[in-house]
């Protein structure tokens, strides 16, 4: 009786800790489903993902680089196209700094720099014209130009390679006469040179410049001198000379001390036969009165008077003077030799060479 007691209660126990569990995992199950659902919906899940890396901050962007100068582009005539801007800069430069080659004659050539006459050109905007220009364009080079400073120096210039006219002369060759010929002269066209220096600076080109010149002419265009006459107050001689050949020689009389014959070059200027003789602006003669022709006349029977003032080729009654220095800067000869000169001699043409020896 007593041990049918204890499994009974053995039993309830387990009953009811069987009734514990059942009622615990229930409540569980109750839990996790959540109020108002059905015990037969599968369980809710969950997904845990890694959030997304985070994006760089941003950066500026890179400057375009410079593109190529259109082909074809040409600046104050130089071909830029195809180069990059810096490059067509250089050669831009390079280019205007060339020197200008002024032509002045056959021989003689004169190399300018731009510098030198303050010109400047407009590199910058040369280039920047140029990127925007179509291909095959042909801009100009914009280049400041001092006037100023090119009529200057066209001042300058002209100093430089103006040339005066000679005349054709005589000189001696020692005693012996040689005509020289004539020679132009020429004076710069100083508006036209300058307005051509402006013109090559701003088209920037470099062809040579031949100057332009007024010729002048000289006064005695002909050398063709046939006869000459040679004073040499060193030994009181006056040689005649016919197509630069010695014809004869005279023994004259030149100026004293205080009165010299003058050295130089002079053209007979005119031939007086029986001249009268009028006395000189000088102090000497003063006293004297005008003499006509005749036996008493200082001058003789004939007087060649020259360029130089009061200076006559003249006879003289004073034979015993010849071959001394006499006068008063005249040329004394015996009267018979004085009037065969005059008979060889032309009417003006030939020159009296003073000289001394």
């Amino acid at each position: 009786m007593r041990k049918s007691s204890r499994t009974i209660a053995l039993g309830l126990l387990l009953a009811c800790g069987l009734l514990g569990f059942a009622t615990a995992f229930g409540l569980a199950a109750s839990a996790g489903a959540g109020t108002g659902t059905s015990s037969t919906d599968p369980p809710a899940t969950t997904t845990t993902t890694e959030p997304p890396p985070a994006e760089p901050p941003p950066t500026a962007p890179e400057p375009p680089s410079p593109a190529p100068i259109p082909f074809g582009v040409t600046v104050g005539g130089v071909k830029v196209g195809g180069l990059m801007p810096s490059s067509a800069a250089t050669v831009l430069r390079r280019s205007f700094e060339r020197s200008l080659v002024l032509v002045v004659d056959g021989t003689q050539r004169i190399e300018l720099e731009p510098g030198s006459l303050g010109a400047r050109p407009n590199i910058e905007k040369a280039i920047r014209r140029a990127r925007l220009a179509r291909p095959g364009a042909a801009l100009p080079l914009d280049v400041a130009v001092s006037r100023d400073r090119i009529r200057t120096y066209v001042d300058r210039l002209a100093r430089r390679v103006d040339l005066k006219a000679v005349d054709a002369r005589l000189e001696l060759n020692g005693v012996k006469p040689r005509a020289l010929p004539s020679q132009r002269g020429r004076h710069l066209k100083q508006i036209a040179t300058a307005r051509s220096i402006r013109t090559q600076l701003a088209t920037n080109s470099r062809r040579p410049l031949r100057l332009g010149f007024v010729a002048i002419r000289p006064d005695v265009r002909s050398a063709d001198f046939d006869q000459a006459i040679v004073i040499l107050r060193g030994s009181n001689r006056l040689l005649f000379f016919n197509d630069v050949k010695l014809v004869r020689w005279f023994r004259v009389a030149t100026g004293q001390a205080a009165y010299p014959t003058p050295l130089g070059t002079y053209e007979i200027v005119i031939m007086q036969r029986n001249p009268w003789w009028y006395p000189p602006p000088s102090a000497w003669a003063k006293e004297f009165e005008p003499v006509p022709p005749g036996p008493g006349n200082p001058l003789g029977t004939r007087a060649i008077y020259l360029d130089a003032p009061g200076i006559r080729i003249h006879g003289t009654y004073s034979s015993d003077s010849i071959g001394t220095y006499a006068s008063h800067g005249c040329i004394r000869m015996h009267i018979d030799e004085v009037e065969e000169l005059r008979r060889q001699a032309p009417a003006v043409r030939p020159e009296a060479l003073l000289r001394g020896r």
